[in-house]
């Protein structure tokens, strides 16, 4: 009996781990990086080939099947408000977690006091605040002074890394950009070059407005313009199954290069690395569950007055596990999309509309994690955030999702700025780089999920019948 598509993409994961244990025990790393993880690579690649065409064409399509204008308002508006409501729900929860469990309390405090000083000499230094945001300050303490001025000594001495120089400039330049300037940003100068740059919020507005016009010019011209769309919009989907037949070998060569790279030779270090950051996994994680399996059951049974959950996840395990290893929302978009239409019987002109805005600007995954770094590397410096600044936590990462799709290294940029508009040392975004890949595949995993949980929900406010196939 031939298994169904999410198991051979979960054994191809599977045994991408293992080999890259294996290698790394044997010394092959450097064989998995040269002739295995390219193929991995192609994956990403082809699938980026396939999100930005279809994304153009599905909306399009979309808009124009709806027939009219106010139809298309009236999806909108119930797309973006329960994409904003789940976004800041997910915050929410990723704040009480994390001053639940107080992962970055985990240290040792000779560990934090030192992290602390270190970040009181940042503060001097910078000119950035007067004094450290909770008006404590262990470097004034005498009995500190030898161990202030060692580390006075050390801060002068080490060149930052060069990545963490890289996201500064950009968190700088993003900060100086106007309030309105994400608006600015939707709306494309060059098409061409959106398509190019893969700007998807750009696109997606030039594919609304596309749309728009089909709908408000005579039937008879926007007929054959209508159809060759749709014939475009079938072919893309159609490599979507090409390329997803080949997804579990594809999934084996991404699983084994992303171990690869982290692991190297060295699997021992890996585990020590890890060990020191496990409280602030653990509280990602956990957070990240408590949204899929209890907010995204609770919206869709509220919503939709019926509990479908179990078998909403059953239809959607094949993007959910493509999205696990690519870490790309836009990368698994053909998959989401193939997966809503056949599995849970969403329209095509309603998932053509509410996927593809999703995977741009609803990143409830993303925001939830932001909220819990910055929470977690406060605590391991020793700073306490009051509940002012925990809000602000509230609003910027809410509205951030909303506008990172047209900054580079979105999410780790986006906190930066967080960092530095609470006068917290973004350099630290440094200490949990090594743990953001892992932690990425999970986050994508929620991020398309809630996807496709709010474009059934709003199927189902449509009128349209879901899940009709036996239980």
């Amino acid at each position: 009996m031939k298994l169904p598509l999410h198991f051979r993409i979960l054994l191809g994961m599977a045994a991408g781990v293992g080999w890259a244990i294996l290698a790394s025990a044997m010394g092959w790393s450097r064989f998995s990086l040269d002739w295995i993880a390219p193929f991995g690579d192609i994956f990403i690649n082809l699938l980026k080939l396939i999100a930005v065409p279809l994304v153009l064409f599905s909306i399009i399509t979309g808009v124009a099947g709806m027939g009219e204008v106010a139809k298309l308002g009236r999806l909108g508006f119930r797309t973006m408000g329960l994409y904003l409501l789940t976004t800041v729900a997910a915050v929410a929860i990723g704040l009480l977690v994390v001053n639940l469990i107080m992962p970055g309390n985990w240290a040792a405090d000779e560990k934090r006091t030192v992290n602390r000083i270190q970040y009181e000499l940042w503060v001097k230094e910078t000119a950035h605040v007067e004094r450290p945001v909770d008006g404590k300050c262990l470097s004034c303490d005498p009995a500190n002074r030898a161990l202030v001025d060692s580390l006075a000594a050390v801060r002068g001495s080490k060149a930052p890394e060069e990545w963490v120089t890289q996201q500064l400039k950009n968190a700088e330049v993003t900060k100086q950009r106007g309030p309105l300037q994400f608006l600015v940003d939707i709306v494309p100068s060059n098409i061409f070059l959106s398509f190019n740059n893969t700007l998807m919020l750009q696109v997606i507005f030039f594919a609304v407005f596309f749309g728009i016009m089909l709908l408000m010019i005579p039937a008879d011209r926007a007929g054959p313009v209508a159809a060759f769309c749709n014939g475009c919009n079938d072919v893309f989907m159609k490599m979507v199954e090409v390329v997803m037949k080949a997804a579990p070998f594809f999934v084996f060569a991404l699983m084994a290069g992303v171990v690869a790279r982290i692991a190297g030779d060295d699997l021992g270090a890996v585990g020590e690395l890890f060990k020191s950051l496990a409280g602030y996994a653990l509280t990602v994680v956990l957070g990240l569950a408590i949204v899929v399996f209890v907010m995204y059951p609770t919206l869709m049974s509220v919503l939709m007055r019926r509990n479908v959950f179990r078998r909403f996840l059953k239809a959607m395990s094949p993007a959910q596990l493509l999205a696990f290893s690519t870490s790309s929302s836009a990368a698994t978009l053909p998959a989401t999309i193939k997966c809503v239409e056949e599995n849970i019987g969403v329209s095509k002109s309603t998932a053509s509309f509410v996927l593809p805005i999703g995977a741009t600007v609803n990143m409830d995954g993303t925001s939830l994690y932001q909220a819990v770094a910055v929470v977690f590397l406060a605590q391991f410096h020793a700073v306490d955030l009051t509940l002012a600044q925990q809000l602000t936590i509230l609003l910027t990462a809410s509205l951030a999702s909303i506008g990172a799709a047209a900054v580079p290294s979105a999410g780790l940029i986006l906190l930066v700025v967080v960092l530095s508009s609470l006068g917290l040392d973004p350099a630290w975004v440094a200490i949990i780089f090594t743990i953001d890949r892992p932690l990425d595949m999970f986050r994508t995993v929620v991020n398309v999920t809630g996807d496709a949980a709010v474009c059934s929900v709003v199927a189902h406010s449509e009128g349209e019948k879901l899940f009709t196939d036996p239980a």
